[in-house]
């Protein structure tokens, strides 16, 4: 790990400690309806499976918050309940057995109903999400920027929101600052890092459709864990939840902030390439997933970027003129026909990792 992280307080959700120098957290939202109990543990299982290791839950009503109940009994994952308006339903989720409360202080309604939120919060032993968005600023901070989102409003309706909680003798914060805009974010984490010590909660907000969000979001999460900022993130897609938590794995991978699991690197191919290296990385990387031991496997198209460009890999593949060669460490170990190549290749992978 090149990157010095900050030094934040640490708090815990259910079994996952985030902050004072723990692994950077990946965590996921369902995108099913929380009432329908079924097919949210579905999903959570389906999360786990993936790596997942916080899971959000929407609580849009009073039927989502008595069903967290049921939910919480039939998975294992530390659930937060995501409450907008209804301080009520903090609440029952509190009651409920969550792992973690995500609320905007200004939005619940008055301090009484803060205070309240509070109390639930320190009676269960949970710590409290201050989550502030770029769709979620008070009035007043917004007509002083004349009407405009900035950075510097992200982290003054945090402060704001957090000062309410330390003066109800509330600590166990967890902070988000997110913005559409990625340059807006990655400032507000800036900003929002200089000034509190409680654990950052990193995403890039509504980020899209998987082909352009996750390079928004790799762009902007990276930039944030790059600086050292951020304990937890949230990949936020349109589309299935798994895939937020594998892309949330690639990008701690990428910044050397995790070694969990299999990286694949391969080679961009070219005229030099005999075979198909997009069929043949996409294959090993499906067949792979479910294995935890970190491992890097190199694929390569021709001999030119074989071995030798790709010698820090634990294993891999160089494959030409009907053959390939599979090597470790750079160290080539056997030579099978082309037909042969992708079981081989799984073979010495499996022959490394644990499942």
């Amino acid at each position: 790990m090149l990157t010095k992280r900050n030094n934040t307080k640490k708090i815990k959700i259910g079994t996952v400690e985030i902050g004072g120098g723990n692994p950077v957290a990946v965590q996921s939202m369902t995108k099913t309806k929380t009432a329908d109990i079924d097919a949210t543990v579905k999903q959570i299982n389906e999360l786990e499976k993936a790596g997942c290791q916080i899971v959000r839950c929407a609580v849009p009503d009073k039927e989502s918050a008595l069903a967290l109940k049921e939910i919480k009994q039939q998975t294992q994952l530390p659930i937060v309940a995501d409450i907008h308006f209804n301080h009520q339903y903090a609440l029952l989720a509190a009651e409920a057995g969550v792992d973690k409360l995500r609320i905007n202080p200004g939005n619940i309604g008055s301090l009484d109903k803060v205070k309240a939120v509070v109390a639930a919060a320190q009676e269960h032993g949970i710590p409290i999400r201050v989550g502030v968005n770029s769709g979620s600023l008070e009035k007043e901070i917004l007509k002083k920027a004349n009407g405009h989102i900035t950075a510097e409003g992200l982290v003054k309706s945090a402060l704001q929101n957090v000062k309410m909680l330390e003066d109800l003798g509330f600590s166990d914060i967890v902070v988000a600052v997110k913005a559409t805009s990625v340059p807006m974010t990655v400032q507000a984490y800036r900003l929002i890092a200089q000034k509190i010590k409680y654990p950052l909660h990193v995403g890039v907000t509504e980020a899209g459709i998987p082909r352009t969000g996750i390079v928004r979001s790799a762009a902007g999460i990276g930039a944030i864990l790059g600086e050292g900022i951020g304990d937890t993130i949230r990949v936020s897609l349109t589309g299935d939840p798994v895939e937020e938590v594998r892309v949330g794995y690639e990008i701690l991978k990428a910044m050397e902030l995790t070694y969990h699991g299999v990286s694949i690197i391969s080679c961009p191919t070219c005229g030099r390439t005999d075979v198909d290296v997009v069929k043949v990385a996409e294959e090993i990387e499906e067949r792979t997933r479910q294995i935890k031991q970190p491992l890097t496997v190199a694929i390569m198209g021709c001999e030119v970027n074989g071995p030798g460009e790709a010698a820090d890999a634990d294993v891999g593949l160089a494959a030409g003129n009907g053959v390939g060669l599979i090597f470790r460490e750079g160290q080539i170990v056997r030579k099978v026909p082309e037909a042969e190549m992708i079981e081989a290749l799984m073979d010495e992978i499996e022959s490394m990792s644990i499942r």
